[in-house]
């Protein structure tokens, strides 16, 4: 193909695609109102352009949970950047409703930078039409993707997975910028694919008809400079690319781009200098594709209603005082924004239509049902959602030891229902990136308030975050409960807990909810084994307890550095100095070596192992098993076909199942709990180690998916192992 003519001036662009009504330019406000905050509020996502301090353009979606976005002020918003570039000058970002058209755009400047927290001093926001996401039907079941263009020679675009992704992708986030160095983050949607591949460094990107404002192609004519990030439905990654932009009216290539014979308007070619497919968490953390992830009617403002008070209050800033005072009068009369609403979406059809589109529909449409999803087998219920949390109090246990104190963050907090000795997975940003550990709940279940008591690891993510920086009024994130190291729903007469250092967790849940519970009866026994006094958490609660009901409470410490390592005969002397009913339930938690002795000494004492019970964890958040190419995933169940999906670099299994919305079973996601074990049918799966999966497990071919990762195209079966 010839070289495409570049179109190099204002004027040449705008004898095409005309000039923006000056009703376009009153729909910004410089200071984000209330209806803004709502949208924000509700908001899981956002597209997000900044440059480095190099200089080097980036697109990326950021968010992950409703609220990411935190309002200090009208003026300024903070939210984490997971990516290991530092932001500096304009940033420009778009908010994506799930199920919504429309979308919030706010452009503005880094004002601060705290660790992976960016706060940006807003400059403008206004709404923007939904014709982007229309086109894209970014919001509806995918259909199916176009066929990969083949690419014969090496370029940025041959890397793997970067033209499959490009064929399914109907929609992206494109960056540029003006002169003076101002950022604009737009929305770009079409049927099916929204880049199409010339040759393994050219991307082309329709421009069809909009409401003419064109910030892109103006920023285009003063600075080239560019990147974008794309999205596939039912997908958790994204697609970065950034490379170099041109605006072309060449009429054989828009032929080559048009829809029932009408070509678009313009096109944008870009050189393209980098491209790469990876795993992203806001992406995979939203869920925009599960079933029930579109917003309900009424949840937020309509965008629309909201651009038509934006537009009010500028009309009558800008001296339109009769203009004002109409769109005000109507605007008060009931029912005007259904009205609008109506109005809107038969605009936006006829235009679309116009343009060569079938089948537009401007809501959310499409609504898949949802699977039932598979109930835990670990005491835990089904599997669960996160639940945001923030923390009320950091309490010093120990030096090494902190109980965080968590309520949940909105305004009216629910209690925290679990079984005494059952863990939480805690998450939290750290750097930029979800980090999830899974601890005891030391507190009873029941409160409004939940405790989690964190002993400092050397080296260890979370826990020198708890330690460190972690304060009230810091948010969390929290799923569960999980686990079956529990006391039963009805405990028996006599419970033996065994605990060494942070093992103790559990057990004072189930010291605490039993003296609560059953005021005079229940005889509970605590052997507790720690290197120091210092280093006894809970010491004087527990010394307290046992003070006020020494008939229902005993407690025994045991310290190495006064009387050596616990050992077979100590527990045994312990164990036999009780006189325990035969009914009695044994708790142990600890390290493994102890918990080994402990068992070994039950079974000696002739101790059933159903009375006898053990809690150990495994982490699989810090993995060096990682997808290094895109993997297909089919997922199955009892033979049956439930799905297929794409897991991205850097994901788990797990994480691209839910991200497709596909019912995969899960709990901890820490790889502690076993409730995400299901069956390779096909394929390579390599997972960190340990795990909880037993070695027969392994052998029937068993994995876990929050640690599994695939080498190669796989298939799974979800049901009932």
């Amino acid at each position: 193909m010839s070289t495409p003519r570049r179109l190099t001036t204002v004027d040449e662009v705008e004898t095409i695609i005309g000039r923006p009504a000056p009703m376009i330019m009153l729909k910004q406000i410089s200071a984000l109102d209330e209806g803004c905050r709502a949208v924000l509020a509700r908001c899981p996502i956002a597209a997000l352009g900044y440059r480095d301090a190099d200089g080097t353009s980036r697109t990326t979606f950021v968010g992950g949970v409703p609220g990411f976005a935190r309002v200090h002020s009208p003026t300024r918003i903070s939210f984490v950047l997971p990516e290991s570039g530092d932001p500096h000058g304009p940033v420009s970002v778009f908010f994506l409703l799930p199920g919504v058209g429309e979308t919030l755009r706010v452009n503005g400047s880094v004002a601060a930078r705290r660790g992976a927290e960016t706060a940006v001093d807003i400059e403008e926001a206004y709404v923007h039409c939904a014709q982007a996401v229309l086109r894209s039907r970014l919001w509806q079941p995918p259909g199916p993707a176009e066929p990969a263009a083949a690419i014969s020679c090496d370029g940025p675009l041959s890397r793997p997975g970067v033209a499959e992704f490009l064929a399914a992708a109907p929609f992206l986030a494109l960056s540029t910028w003006d002169a003076s160095g101002g950022s604009d983050t737009s929305p770009r949607g079409d049927r099916r694919t929204v880049a199409r591949i010339l040759d393994s460094r050219t991307l082309v990107i329709p421009d069809r008809k909009g409401n003419k404002r064109a910030d892109t192609l103006h920023n285009l004519l003063r600075d080239d400079r560019l990147s974008f990030a794309a999205l596939v439905p039912g997908r958790g990654g994204v697609l970065h690319v950034r490379g170099r932009g041109t605006i072309t009216d060449d009429a054989a290539l828009l032929e080559t781009m048009a829809l029932r014979g009408m070509s678009p308007q313009l096109a944008l070619l870009i050189d393209v200098e980098h491209a790469e497919v990876a795993g992203n968490d806001a992406v995979a953390r939203s869920r925009l594709w599960s079933p029930g992830a579109h917003l309900d009617k009424g949840a937020v403002p309509d965008l629309m209603a909201l651009a038509g008070g934006h537009l009010a209050a500028n009309s009558a800033e800008s001296g339109g005082g009769s203009r004002a005072f109409l769109l005000k009068a109507v605007g008060a009369v009931p029912g005007t924004t259904r009205l609008l609403r109506l109005v809107m979406n038969r605009a936006y059809r006829s235009g679309l239509r116009r343009e060569g589109y079938e089948d537009v529909g401007p809501g959310a449409g499409g609504r898949r049902r949802g699977v039932p999803r598979r109930h835990s087998s670990g005491g835990g219920g089904a599997a669960h959602p996160l639940r945001e949390v923030r923390v009320t109090e950091v309490r010093r246990e120990t030096p090494s030891a902190v109980t965080l104190v968590l309520e949940d963050a909105g305004g009216n907090p629910g209690t925290f229902d679990f079984r005494p000795g059952q863990f939480f997975t805690l998450v939290a940003d750290i750097d930029g990136r979800p980090v999830r550990r899974a601890y005891s709940a030391s507190s009873a279940p029941g409160s409004s308030r939940l405790e989690v008591t964190v002993k400092h690891v050397e080296g260890g993510r979370f826990s020198t975050h708890a330690h460190r920086s972690l304060r009230p009024g810091d948010r969390l994130a929290v799923r569960g409960p999980s686990g079956s190291f529990h006391a039963e729903p009805h405990p028996p007469d006599e419970i033996v807990l065994i605990a060494a250092g942070s093992g103790v967790t559990p057990m004072m849940s189930m010291i605490r909810a039993q003296l609560a519970a059953r005021p005079g009866h229940g005889r509970t026994t605590l052997l507790y084994s720690n290197s120091s006094a210092g280093e006894v958490i809970f010491a004087d609660e527990l010394t307290r307890l046992a003070k006020d009901d020494p008939d229902r409470l005993s407690v025994t410490h045991v310290l190495t550095d006064q009387d050596g390592r616990l050992d077979a005969d100590g527990v045994r002397r312990w164990v036999t100095g009780l006189v325990p009913a035969e009914d009695a339930h044994y708790y142990v938690c600890g390290p493994a070596p102890l918990m080994d002795v402990v068992q070994g000494v039950l079974t000696g004492l002739g101790v059933p192992d159903g009375l006898v019970h053990h809690e150990s964890y495994t982490s699989a958040a810090d993995t060096g098993t990682v997808v290094t190419a895109p993997q297909e995933m089919t997922v199955e169940e009892d033979g049956r076909r439930v799905g297929t999906v794409v897991v991205e670099p850097g994901q788990t299994l797990l994480d691209a199942g839910l991200a497709a919305g596909l019912p995969m079973p899960h709990s901890c996601t820490v790889g502690n709990c076993g409730d995400c074990m299901v069956r390779l049918r096909s394929g390579e799966v390599t997972q960190n180690e340990p795990n909880c999966l037993t070695p027969q497990q392994k052998a029937d071919g068993y994995v876990l998916t929050c640690m599994g990762c695939p080498r190669s195209k796989v298939t799974l079966d979800i049901a009932d192992p």
